[in-house]
């Protein structure tokens, strides 16, 4: 079981961004002390959702600021930027870092940011293909030309190479690990095609996972992807963990802080064509958190995600553990998630 943690560097009513930053990057290094596997950052633009405009610059820092734990995305938005400049920048991360660096790539929203970076809804809503291949070219390939309907340009040399980093054997390893955020099942099949994990949303419940999980399964084998690899891909859970003696008190703390937050944060993006769109009930929303995810006490937490892992095969997991909004609350959370909920696990 590989336990991470999921940082959105959540901007709660009363903070300001650079509070939350500070939060988000003490939270990475608690993460690393505390023995656990990864930290997960999001990036939003324009909302206080998340602080974070930028997922690997942040994931640059902190990799710099730790030395085992692994850093990546979840996710870098493909439409509101230029696959190539993303899979330079994932290279860098992931040649400096000896490894460390995964890249977890998404659609997004239908966001106001697609105006903005000039990418338009068409690239949201029919362009994710195409950046994704032209993405996996440049992390894979010596030469890569343009010849999409959006991205057009002539062959160029790929420099620095993502295949430079040497393994133990002195053999060059692959470039950085690269995950698919999926929420539908076109995306589903999308990744499984192309043999690539997916990041599974913490809205989900364990059914919903395990039914995309048996998706992306028949699909990968349609594609001609080995049993063995697809038995074993490397799918990633995301959830919401908060460690506390008692469940009540557990549940409590989200109850008293998280609706604050995402009526807040979620109420402020903006549709880039005006569309309407439902905003869930944040207090309904987070206590259907609470029941889905190891939100009590170590032994209550441990359980959770055991039943997610038998139920849907996925062993890694991304947990927020900044639903209390407080910076020394988050740090214990962390904490005890790495000292005392992992050891259960293992």
């Amino acid at each position: 079981m590989r336990l991470g943690t999921f940082v959105l560097a959540a901007q709660f009513p009363g903070q300001g961004a650079a509070e939350a930053l500070h939060r988000a990057v003490r939270s990475a290094e608690i993460a690393e002390e505390s023995g656990l596997d990864s930290v997960w950052l999001a990036e939003h633009h324009f909302v206080p959702y998340g602080a974070c405009p930028s997922a690997v610059t942040l994931a640059g820092l902190l990799l710099g600021r730790t030395r085992r734990i692994r850093v990546g995305t979840a996710v870098s938005v493909l439409p509101t930027q230029h696959p190539v400049a993303l899979g330079e920048q994932a290279t860098l991360l992931h040649l400096t870092s000896g490894g460390r660096f995964s890249l977890g790539i998404g659609r997004g929203g239908p966001w106001v940011d697609l105006e903005v970076f000039g990418g338009g809804l068409e690239a949201y809503e029919k362009g994710f293909p195409e950046s994704l291949e032209l993405l996996l070219d440049w992390l894979r390939e010596p030469r890569v030309a343009g010849r999409g309907e959006r991205y057009a340009f002539r062959e160029v040399a790929v420099v620095p190479r993502a295949d430079e980093l040497l393994d133990d054997d002195g053999e060059g390893a692959p470039g950085p690990e690269v995950v698919v955020a999926c929420t539908s099942p076109g995306t589903v099949r999308l990744a499984a095609e192309r043999g690539l994990p997916m990041l599974l949303g913490m809205h989900c419940g364990d059914q919903e996972k395990a039914d995309m999980v048996a998706l992306w399964r028949s699909a990968a084998l349609a594609a001609g992807h080995p049993p063995e690899r697809v038995r074993s891909p490397g799918h990633v859970s995301a959830g919401v963990a908060q460690i506390a003696d008692r469940a009540e008190d557990a549940v409590e703390t989200l109850v008293k802080a998280m609706p604050g937050w995402l009526r807040q944060g979620l109420g402020a993006h903006v549709t880039v064509d005006g569309r309407h769109r439902v905003m869930r009930d944040p207090v309904a929303y987070t206590e259907l958190l609470c029941g889905l995810h190891p939100v009590g006490p170590p032994r209550l937490a441990a359980d959770r995600l055991a039943a997610t892992a038998e139920r849907t095969g996925i062993t890694r997991f991304a947990l927020l553990a900044e639903g209390s909004g407080d910076l020394a609350g988050t740090e214990e959370n962390v904490a005890r998630l790495g000292t005392e909920v992992l050891p259960l696990l293992t």
